[in-house]
């Protein structure tokens, strides 16, 4: 494994371990009780049938399927554009560890096709490079 990888799972592996941390995290500067009565913007409902993540007000929704891995991007429900950005999902399940490349496929849309092992119990972890912006680890 060269070393540009293995920083990776460096990098994603310390994640996993802080991700209430990382979560948490965003919502930091803003006013919760802003809108009275209203639905809170962070309660977000899966739209494509796959877990939703909040990460500085970004949504991400993964949808993990065994032929393709989607990952969906909107910031207060308008769609992050996809064009520019890298995304790597690491699938770890109890048998087996793989590294899956996204590239845009949409509006905000990233996505890979192939042969995924997304049994229950299989964690994933997401590093995306956003033009200009600083890695986000979900």
């Amino acid at each position: 494994m060269n070393l540009k990888k293995r920083r990776l799972l460096a990098t994603l592996s310390a994640l996993a371990m802080s991700m209430p941390a990382v979560a948490a995290d965003g919502h930091k500067g803003h006013d919760h009780d802003q809108k009275k009565g209203a639905a809170h913007v962070h309660d977000a409902k899966p739209l494509y049938g796959g877990i939703v993540t909040l990460v500085k007000d970004i949504h991400y929704e993964l949808v993990a399927k065994p032929d393709s891995i989607a990952l969906y991007m909107a910031d207060h429900g308008k769609p992050v554009m996809a064009k520019d950005v890298d995304a790597l999902v690491l699938l770890l399940s109890a048998t087996n560890k793989k590294e899956v490349k996204l590239a845009p496929a949409g509006e905000n849309k990233l996505e890979a096709k192939g042969n995924f092992d997304v049994a229950a119990g299989t964690k994933a972890l997401a590093s995306i490079v956003m033009p200009g912006k600083p890695v986000t680890n979900v």
